[in-house]
């Protein structure tokens, strides 16, 4: 233990990600190094937040050397909020203190960040508190645009399974619907399509915010699909991000059946929304109507990927969060998520990077005038303005679609009307 007699916690909170091993190993060791006792807080805030704390682990530097190197969490992870209730914030505040801790740092997205700083607040500078941004949805709003930790290792595994599906697509002339995580923004779903190539990729972002209904999704994939047919190719790999959930008419998916259940943070569990499923049925549906066979498999990737053993590049990255959050905490620093901006520390205080509408950190959406998701729109299949321009190319489909050119332009003709601006390179 240290000459002061204090301890370093670590608290991991919201949904798994590959990096968060790494990052426990790394401040652990930092800290045990600069003559600090550190322990784990088990389960997030799950038993502290109620006073109980004998759900710790003592970290040291022999049990924490080697789990960099897998998925999880070293000391379990829960998505209890604090912040919900007054004595719950109380409680974790006042159990730290009972176990010697001065100082804490939390591992999680825009949830447990928020936590983070009401406890920095509730502490009354008794506690020095530090945030590690994990998330594989990318949504924080780091400096240059810095990926949160668990992204590119998600990416890579959700790319690899999605390579496969169109492999399987092509050799059994079938559609894939592939959802993968994302609550409110679509960096992972856009991240996976665009590198694996697949046919389309829907995100929420290309909505404007806008509450949508269930048929504009639908409508959208089964035009991709008259598309695709009209050339002779019988498959395709669509991937959508589950925060596609978010802004469909909650009435549409009371309708085909879907849930209303919310988490402690009152999101709603998009993993109740079994909206591959919905969406396929409602495809197959419209599909039939217009004398179209085909077979759709949907297909959900997201568990696979929040605790796959991180590649090379989460590992070095989290490396690197880990020790600046225990060295920020060592120099006397609180209040702050760490970020690197061009290869430099660089603390963002969590009072000033809190969005004021929410109260919560700012999520960072999908530009979609921006570059990256616009080349990503001249890979996809899917109807474009110039399909209804081109009076070749629209009676090619209407002839697929069993209609007159009339009839599918007053059908489909809706869908492009949020195609952003084609890229101009030269003046």
């Amino acid at each position: 233990m240290n000459q002061q007699g204090k301890r370093m916690a670590i608290v991991a909170g919201g949904g798994p990600a590959p990096g968060i091993n790494t990052v426990i190993g790394a401040a652990t060791i930092k800290a045990i190094l600069g003559g600090s006792e550190v322990i784990g807080i088990l389960d997030g805030f799950k038993w502290i937040m109620h006073g109980n704390i004998d759900h710790i682990m003592p970290l040291t530097i022999d049990s924490v050397s080697r789990i960099h190197f897998r998925g999880g969490s070293h000391i379990g992870i829960a998505r209890d909020n604090p912040t919900k209730n007054e004595k719950h914030l109380e409680n974790a505040v006042t159990s730290l203190l009972r176990l010697n801790v001065d100082r804490l740092i939390t591992i999680g997205g825009d949830d447990t960040s928020f936590s983070c700083y009401k406890l920095s607040e509730q502490s009354r500078g008794r506690i020095r508190t530090v945030h590690v941004p994990k998330t594989i949805d990318n949504d924080l709003n780091l400096p240059l645009h810095g990926n949160t930790f668990g992204f590119q290792t998600a990416r890579h595994t959700g790319t690899t399974i999605v390579r496969d599906l169109m492999v399987d697509a092509k050799t059994t002339s079938r559609w894939y619907f592939v959802v993968t995580m994302g609550r409110k923004v679509g960096h992972l779903a856009l991240g996976i399509g665009k590198a694996a190539g697949a046919t389309l990729t829907l995100i929420p972002e290309e909505f404007g915010g806008k509450t949508i209904k269930l048929k504009t999704i639908v409508d959208t994939l089964v035009g991709s699909i008259v598309k695709r047919m009209s050339y002779g190719v019988p498959h395709g790999v669509a991937v959508l991000a589950e925060g596609l959930v978010e802004i469909i008419d909650p009435q549409d998916l009371t309708d085909a059946g879907a849930p209303d259940e919310r988490d402690a943070h009152g999101n709603l569990r998009i993993a109740e929304v079994n909206i591959a499923d919905i969406i396929k049925i409602k495809v197959q549906g419209e599909l039939k109507r217009l004398g179209i066979r085909t077979t759709v498999v949907s297909k959900n990737v997201g568990y696979e990927l929040r605790c796959t053993d991180p590649i090379p590049q989460d590992m070095e990255y989290t490396r690197d969060l880990g020790y600046y959050a225990a060295k920020f905490l060592e120099e006397g620093g609180s209040g702050a998520m760490v970020s690197i901006e061009d290869d430099h520390f660089k603390p963002l205080p969590l009072a000033e990077i809190m969005d004021p509408k929410t109260g919560k950190t700012s999520v960072r959406v999908v530009d979609i005038q921006g570059d990256r998701y616009r080349i990503a729109r001249q890979y996809m299949i899917r109807l474009t303005r110039k399909d209804f321009e081109d009076l070749h190319e629209l009676a090619k489909y209407a002839a697929t679609a069993g209609m007159t050119p009339d009839q599918f332009r007053e059908q489909y003709g809706y869908v492009v009307e949020n195609e952003p601006a084609p890229i101009q390179l030269l003046p």
